[in-house]
């Protein structure tokens, strides 16, 4: 999977240089910023149309796209015709156009029986004589993720699915079959589940028989993903892709294993991953577990799930294991072990190294340890806390906070309310609300004289249904107007918090209300958008990399997608060269999930100030591909993810603008907190 994922990654690069080496014409680059601005205006609209109906090809591509990408059903005529031009990557841009512009049926009200019957015919047709593996692929996936409200339209999107599978054996038709079924399941089984035949499919995607044709790692994947979805996985199934030479078919397995019901053999399966640690030591654990920490972290979790005996000793070997995730994660879940004395020993141990709280690299084993500790033991964790409560690395505190919670120890939460960092104020003001509701009105008021948007939102929200209006009303309205003077795009969840307490206070706000298919309204009137597109850099930035500088880890390099997201591009470019980065976390590491960082307030509400518009393509969310995070459509903030494994319910809803090229393995070894040293772009190839 590694070299196929390097291939589409070189061929990337080639597209980029084959659109953007030349100098970008007046129509493209109208068209980007057209689209970058949403087209408000019937003149923005007709740019774009005229490009997607453009005899040069290129142009053409790039207004299909962006039609595509305002998510307005209406477009979707003018869509259609790129599925009859003779370039298959204009094709391709169309059939991906046409299932992200009925993303907007989402938004506004659902499609009339008519309009959705209308586009699903016109993908289908195009199907049936479609020519290209590649092409038909793409026409699969849009067919498995339209907006359908009702079980025949389900029915007959899964009939096209499997009478494509039942017309062709190529690896890339069965990868498309496999991206629909996969969006189909998720998002439609509660309309209809998976037919017998779709899941008699996807298992020999999954397993094929003796004479079948092979199918590749992601069909797989993708296959086994949707059988976990609609639940129909069975312990022959687990225990056949448990043995799977992917290891992220593995994974999925281990997953598939926490939805089943507990049997000998299913426990089997998830024990030997781990090395059976119940029945040996733990060198001999170690030494015999499956090689992949993703492998190894899924079955610990499943066993997590499923419960029983086996949790706390498992737990307790893998508190030992060589990635820091399956630790960490270990740790954990021994919150859940209180009647073993070894366990709360061992949690107790770690959360009271003290030489780890200073390094940078080693306090996420203390921090887990005193929340696992919380759980297990409160009255050892009690003893335990202060000190960590005071702890120099703000993380550790930030932790403490969350153990005080548990604990529910209120004249701590009191004083980690007035910590120096807004982030340890965020976990107590978050803490304080459940334990001490309104009583704590004084400690969130206070909070609403800080920058940092994360703890105005948390207090906003805990203020709200107030009983102390006479000082919380003044300090929120000053608050809010403060947020509009500074007129930050990515103030918005604080204002909303505000505004929403005001509002239920009786008290009247302007409205800066959005939603996930919404573009927030703008801070303030007469705020000058930002753009970073112009001609000089798209041509400078034709096939761009970015070497990334984790410091004490490592470095690692990506292909930029200056053709498939050129504003985001852009934006990051321009960013690390300035120096916005350099010194920025990853503060946020979720385990066989992602990782995310690039905030300078080292959480998810503090970001660049402007927001980035979505540029929502075909790439996928393969491991390594890097987006830009979101709290709603066109809310990106110059916050940067990159996916630690495949993560396809993610496709088409964040922008993907880069793809690890190498060092995949430094990616993996980044814990919460670590540093980057600094981003360098490298033009040219």
């Amino acid at each position: 999977m590694r070299k196929v994922l390097c291939g589409l990654c070189v061929l990337c690069v080639l597209d980029v240089a084959a659109v953007c080496a030349q100098t970008p014409t007046t129509t493209r680059l109208a068209i980007l910023q057209a689209e970058d601005r949403r087209a408000p205006t019937a003149n923005d609209l007709a740019i774009i149309r005229a490009g997607a109906h453009s005899a040069d090809p290129q142009t053409m591509r790039i207004g299909i796209r962006a039609l595509g990408r305002l998510e307005r059903p209406s477009l979707i005529p003018d869509i259609t015709h790129g599925l009859r031009q003779n370039e298959p990557e204009i094709r391709i841009e169309a059939a991906t156009a046409i299932g992200q512009a009925a993303q907007g049926w989402k938004r506004d009200r659902p499609a009339t029986a008519a309009a959705l019957d209308a586009a699903f015919s016109t993908v289908v047709a195009r199907l049936k004589v479609e020519a290209d593996a590649d092409v038909r692929a793409a026409l699969c996936e849009t067919i498995g993720r339209l907006p359908y409200t009702t079980a025949a339209q389900v029915d007959h999107a899964e009939h096209a699915l499997l009478d494509t599978a039942a017309r062709t054996d190529a690896i890339a038709d069965r990868l498309g079959v496999a991206k629909g079924f996969e969006a189909l399941v998720r998002l439609q089984r509660a309309v209809r589940p998976p037919s017998d035949d779709a899941i008699a499919l996807l298992r020999k995607f999954v397993t094929p028989g003796a004479g079948e044709p092979a199918t590749g790692a992601r069909v797989r994947r993708l296959a086994l993903e949707t059988l976990v979805t609609a639940n129909v996985v069975d312990d022959a199934l687990v225990a056949t892709a448990a043995h799977d030479p992917d290891a992220q078919v593995r994974r999925l397995a281990m997953r598939a294993a926490a939805t089943r019901d507990r049997t000998p053999a299913s426990d089997a399966v998830l024990l030997t991953v781990l090395g059976n640690p119940t029945s040996v030591s733990i060198a001999a654990a170690a030494s015999s577990a499956d090689d992949s920490p993703i492998v190894r972290l899924e079955a610990l979790r499943s066993l997590k799930t499923r419960g029983g005996d086996q949790v706390c000793a498992a737990s307790a070997v893998r508190t030992t294991d060589r990635d820091p995730h399956v630790a960490l994660l270990a740790i954990d879940q021994l919150g859940g072990c209180g009647a073993s004395t070894a366990a709360v020993a061992l949690l107790e141990s770690l959360a009271d190294d003290r030489g780890a709280w200073m390094l940078p690299r080693a306090w996420q084993r203390a921090a887990h340890a005193i929340v696992a500790l919380a759980a297990a033991a409160p009255d050892r964790a009690a003893v335990a806390l202060p000190r960590l409560a005071g702890a120099d690395v703000w993380q550790v505190r930030m932790y403490a906070a969350r153990a005080a919670a548990t604990l529910k120890d209120r004249a701590l939460l009191d004083r980690l309310a007035k910590d120096e960092s807004d982030n340890v104020r965020e976990a107590a003001v978050a803490a304080l609300k459940t334990l001490a509701g309104h009583d704590a009105d004084d400690v969130y008021v206070a909070q609403l004289t800080r920058s940092g948007y994360q703890v105005l939102r948390a207090a906003a929200a805990a203020l709200d249904g107030t009983t102390h209006g006479d000082t919380a009303i003044p300090a929120l309205r000053a608050a809010a107007e403060r947020l509009k003077a500074e007129g930050r795009d990515n103030g918005h969840d604080a204002r909303d918090a505000i505004a929403k307490t005001l509002a239920d206070a009786g008290e009247a706000t302007a409205s800066n209300g959005h939603g996930r298919g919404q573009t927030p309204a703008p801070a303030s009137r007469g705020q000058t958008p930002h753009h970073d597109l112009n001609a000089d850099d798209l041509r400078r930035l034709a096939a761009p990399r970015a070497r990334i500088t984790i410091r004490d880890v490592g470095t690692f390099e990506l292909a930029l997608f200056t053709a498939q997201a050129p504003a985001t591009v852009l934006r990051f470019a321009h960013l690390a060269e300035s120096g916005y980065y350099n010194g920025l976390t990853f503060h946020r590491v979720v385990a066989n999930f992602v990782i995310q960082g690039g905030s300078p307030g080292a959480n998810e509400y503090v970001g660049d100030a402007a927001f980035m518009r979505d540029e929502l393509g075909s790439w996928p969310h393969v491991r390594g591909a890097v987006g830009i995070s979101t709290r709603g459509r066109d809310t990106g903030d110059a916050q940067i993810f990159i996916d630690l494994v495949d993560n396809p319910r993610l496709d088409h809803d964040y922008t993907v603008f880069a793809q690890v090229l190498n060092g995949i393995e430094v990616v993996d070894r980044i814990v919460e907190g670590d540093v980057i040293e600094r981003i360098d772009i490298l033009s040219g190839p």
